[in-house]
Formats: structure tokens, sequence, C-alpha cells
């Protein structure tokens, strides 16, 4: 099922609405308020200065204070009911700040834009952690992709319509109030279509103490090193995002010589190409949660981030231009690409890694560890402005501070990947399979989601183990000949996949017996294991006798066992042709076409070696 078909599905379509409308709401709000006060208000600079400073700190504010108790109610409770009871809150907010922008009431606004950070960070944790309820596995990078897309276009429409509604002369306050008004009662709406979805930990006991529950929070958060590292990656994510678009007024105005619609143009380009880069990742990962893709985004951010420098690197001989104007200038256009791909690559970045949490994080958890993520959000975004402030102070330009974040980001890219090489691993299999073969895939629902199980597959090429790695939706650890497992450079991939090498009783009895304790030790541990049981590669295309290696291990450990078979792979790269006259034919095929199905599970006691042969075989049809 497309990504797009979500859009139809009461289990996705009114949360996503309900999420982007907020979204929109809070974006019009600010600028609206922002405009207020700066344009129409006759105050002095040094108070509009106070005021526009001051309001990004109460926005966020709420983040470190309720971040905590916000991941607690979206544990402990009914997830559909809480956000009905915020989405309530929203209207009332709004409507006080229809006072407020009706009597040019500043305190009460900066009031609601505190009560608006605090919706936005009750909404927060229930905004991830319902996605992993309502969507299959499959459909968590899609779910993801759709979501980021819609909030970075509600964002950029909610700025534009803030703007542009206290614009109207005369008409102004009463605008953006109906607009905001509205656009709450619409939210409210539409989340009383979201399906219950029920509390993941009822029996939580509540602490209301912030200080000491923001402790434990940022404690959960950190259990498990690898979901903690992509915290701090998508962290990262904010604090680069936000140094960019802090830089971007300036960077109109001194460097392109826009007015406010160039502001406005470049803002949406960035956007669009978030929201483009969000959704090209379900194809791009094959509907898989692939971290592969998360360096891939790191190196886009830094390479369009440099050339985004070099593109226009001098102050603008000619001011004033419209977005007209902008785009007849010489060099426009680069500045045009590099700022859309900039926002592809974030997609790229952001999506896979709020997906990897959601997957790897237990759902009783899982609200307080989105909880963790955002307090960590608020401070790295803290951070950025001081960053984009302290360069500005020293003299740096908008775009020499660009070129800052940009290298900065391989710095902090290079230590993430080093935490989690995980992340470096998978990029590594999705580029080589994605460049070597086009695969289809069947049947791959039938590996238990949860729990250990055996798979056992035919081994047709030196690349059949990443192949599955690039495919399969769980990690598994793959018992593999020692020789391949010591492939210089993959064998980085297999180190890090936690592959088994394993040998054969003559050659070396001692690295035989380590493998069977190690494919013990990881089904007593719930794992995936897979075996290819033909003991190596097919000399001739056709399955060869499967040996008793898998009887050994299940009378030690009987687990389920789900056969697996490679099609069309025989004759492709880095398969094995025996004579002279296939040795002849080069080169072999590249960007094979090649298919990975699954049969149903085996129970162990029914898991005969002849039986699994016969599996496989049957599941591999006519095909090498």
């Amino acid at each position: 099922m497309s990504q797009f078909q979500l859009l139809g599905s009461r289990r996705f379509a009114p949360f996503f609405w309900t999420q982007a409308l907020g979204a929109f709401n809070d974006n019009a709000f600010r600028n609206a308020m922002v405009m207020l006060v700066a344009f129409q208000m006759g105050l002095d600079d040094h108070t509009v200065s106070l005021y526009t400073n001051l309001a990004p700190a109460l926005f966020i504010l709420p983040y470190f204070l309720f971040s905590a108790t916000a991941g607690q109610l979206a544990e402990k409770y009914e997830k559909s009911r809480i956000i009905r009871y915020v989405k309530l809150f929203e209207i009332a907010a709004m409507l006080i700040a229809a006072i407020g922008f009706y009597t040019h009431h500043t305190t009460l606004l900066l009031v609601v834009l505190f009560l608006m950070g605090l919706h936005s960070t009750t909404f927060g944790p229930i905004k991830y952690a319902i996605l992993p309820q309502a969507l299959k596995q499959e459909e968590l990078v899609g779910g993801n992709g759709l979501v980021e897309m819609g909030t970075q276009l509600a964002m950029l429409v909610g700025m534009i319509a803030g703007n542009s509604l206290m614009l109207i002369a005369g008409y102004g306050p009463v605008a953006a109030s109906s607009a905001t008004i509205l656009i709450a009662v619409l939210g409210y709406l539409a989340s009383r279509r979201i399906p219950p979805a029920p509390a993941t930990a009822p029996d939580l006991v509540f602490n209301w103490n912030p200080l000491t529950e923001t402790a434990r929070v940022l404690g959960i958060t950190r259990e498990d090193r690898k979901v903690f590292n992509a915290v701090l990656g998508i962290s990262w994510f904010w604090f680069f995002g936000t140094v960019l678009v802090a830089q971007l007024p300036n960077y109109t105005r001194m460097n392109l010589g826009g007015d406010g619609s160039v502001n406005t143009l470049v803002l949406t380009l960035f956007s669009l190409g978030t929201g483009v880069g969000a959704l090209l990742c379900e194809r791009m990962s094959g509907r898989r949660v692939e971290v592969g893709l998360v360096p891939l985004g790191a190196f886009g951010l830094t390479a369009f981030g440099v050339d985004l420098y070099f593109a226009h690197p001098h102050l603008a001989s000619v001011h004033g231009l419209d977005w007209l104007g902008f785009l007849r200038a010489a060099g426009s256009w680069r500045v045009v690409l590099d700022l859309t791909l900039i926002g592809v690559f974030s997609g790229f970045y952001v999506v896979p890694l709020f997906a990897y949490v959601q997957a790897r994080t237990p759902r009783e958890r899982l609200s307080r560890v989105i909880a963790g993520n955002n307090i960590l959000n608020a401070l790295l975004i803290c951070l950025a402005a001081g960053f984009g402030l302290a360069l500005g102070a020293l003299g740096l330009t908008a775009v020499q501070i660009f070129l800052a974040a940009a290298v900065l980001n391989v710095f902090v890219a290079v230590y993430i990947f080093t935490l989690v090489p995980e992340f470096l691993m998978r990029f590594i299999t999705w580029v080589l399979v994605n460049t070597l073969y086009r695969v289809r895939v069947d049947g791959l629902e039938q590996i238990p989601e949860e729990g250990s199980a055996l798979l056992v597959c035919n081994h047709v090429s030196f690349m059949d183990p990443l192949l599955l790695m690039a495919n399969l939706r769980r990690p598994a650890r793959f018992v593999m000949y020692y020789k391949i497992f010591n492939i210089p450079v993959l064998n980085f991939v297999f180190r890090t996949a936690k592959a088994i090498p394993i040998a054969g009783q003559k050659e070396d009895p001692v690295v035989l017996q380590r493998a069977y304790e190690e494919v013990d030790a990881a089904l007593a541990d719930g794992e995936l294991v897979c075996i290819f049981p033909e003991g190596g590669l097919t000399r001739d295309g056709a399955i060869a006798p499967f040996r008793p290696g898998v009887a050994r291990i299940l009378e030690r450990r009987p687990v389920p066992v789900v056969p697996l078979a490679l099609r069309g792979l025989w004759g492709s790269v880095w398969s094995r042709r025996d004579s002279m006259l296939h040795r002849a034919r080069l080169p072999r095929r590249f960007r094979a076409r090649v298919e990975l199905v699954a049969g149903a599970p085996i129970a162990p006691l029914d898991a005969r070696m002849a039986t699994l042969e016969e599996q496989v075989r049957g599941l591999r049809g006519d095909f090498a």
C-alpha cells in the first residue's frame, strides 16, 4: 500500500490533519503576533526587540518544564482522549489571543504564546508515540514521512497566513483571530475522529514533580544507547535547522538583495524540500526502517550547506529585489537548488531516525522517550540561537554562519556514526544492494515481529547476507563462512551486524563450536538467526543438499523456522561460476532483478531437513 493511501485511512488521516492544523496555528499565531508588535503598535525599536526576542523563549520554556509530565500522560491514559483535551485547550488559547489581538495587549499575547508552547509540549509525546499503535511496522517510515511533510507545509503556510492576515488594513487583528479560532475548531473536530489508542503503561505511578520527572525521563531515554544516540541525531537536526532558518532573513536581505517575498521564497524552498525528502524515504527504504539513509542525509546537509556559501558568498550590490527579480538574477538558481536539496536531505536524515526510535523503543516507555527527545531538542534549539548570536557578534555574516554549521555537521555526524556504527553499516549495505540489484520482496510478513526464529535460505552469491540484511524488517544474526566474514570492508559490515563466523569441523572445530554457542545465545535472547544450510555457495545455480547444522541448533533450542528463498541471483555480480564457459560471459549481470520470498513459519518439531529443503526449493520455483 502506498503511503498516500494512509491519508484515506481512519487510523491515520484524522491524526494527520489534527497535527497539521495544530502546526499551522502555532506558526500563524506567532507570526501574526510578531507582525502586530513590530509594525502596527508604534513601539520603539528597543521594545520591539525585547518582545521579539522574548517570544521564542516563552514558546520553548514549556518544553523544559512540562515535557516529562506530558510523557507520563501519554503513557498512562488513552491517547485520543488526551488529544481532544489538548485541542479544546487550543481553542481556549485562541479565544484569549483574539482579545489580545483586538486590544493590542502584548502581555496577554505573550501569555498565549506560553500556552501554545504548553499545547505543543503536551501533544509532542503523543504525536510520535501514537504512530506505532496505529500503523503496521512496514508503514512506520511512510507514516512518519507524511507527518514530517504535513508539519513542514503547515508551518510554512501558517507563517505566511499569520503575516498576511495581520497586514490586512483595518481588519488584521480580526482576520488573524478568526482564522486561528477556526483552525483550532477544525483541529478539535478532526481529533474526534482519531480511533482509540489504549494506554501503554496504565499502572504508571504519576510523578507531579517536573524536576525529578525530567531527570527520570532523561535517564529512561539514555537506557538504550542506540536509541539515545538516534535522539541526539534528531536534536542535532533541530540545531542545524534552527541555525539555518534564523539566518535566512539576513541572508535574503544582505547576500541576495531580496525583500520579504524572497525571504518567503527561500523558506518555501527549504520546507518543500524537507517534505519531498520525507516522502521519498519510504520508496528509498523499501518501506523498512532504514537508518542507512541517515549518513546519506548528513552528507547532503554538509555538501549543499557548503555549496550554499560558495553560491553567493558576497554582499549584494542590488537591494530590494522581489522574488521574480531574484530568480532572474545571475546565480539565483544555484541558491534555489542548494536550499531545496538541503531540505530534501534533511528529510532523509530525520525521518528514519524518528522511525528507528519508534521501532526500537518498548511501547510502554516510548512516550517518555519522545518527551526526553523533546527536552533535548529544546536545549539544542537554545544552543543554536546562542551559536548564531555568538558568531554574529564575532562579525560573521549569515552565509559564513551557514558554512560553519555545515562544517560542524561533519564532526557531529562522525561522532554519532562512531557511537552507532549500525548507521554507517546500514548505509554501506543500502548503497551496495541498491547499486547492484533491483530487489522485489514477498511474504516477509511471515517473519515474526518479536521473539526468536531461525531463518533458512539458499546460498547463491557472496552478497546474500547483505541482500537479506538490507530487506529484512528486523535485524538478524547471519551465520556465514569465516572467510567471507573476513573480506576487507565487508568485515566492518558483518561485525557491526553481529554476524556469526563459522568453519567446517575439519577446518577449525573451535570456530565451529563457538558459532553454535553464539547461535544458541542469540536465540535465547529472542533474536533472529539466519543460516545457509547448504554449507556453501551453489556451484551451478541449483540448491545443494542441506547439511545437518539446522537440526543441531533446533535440538538445543526449539524455535520456529522460516524458510526463505533468493531468486534470480545466479549469474549476477558476486555469484560463483564454475566452468570456463560461465567465466567467458563477462560482464556478469549488473542491476539484476532478484527476488526474496518467505514461506510460512514451521514448528520446530516439524522442521526436518528434508521438509526445510523441500520448502526452500518450492519457494525458489524455477529460478536459480
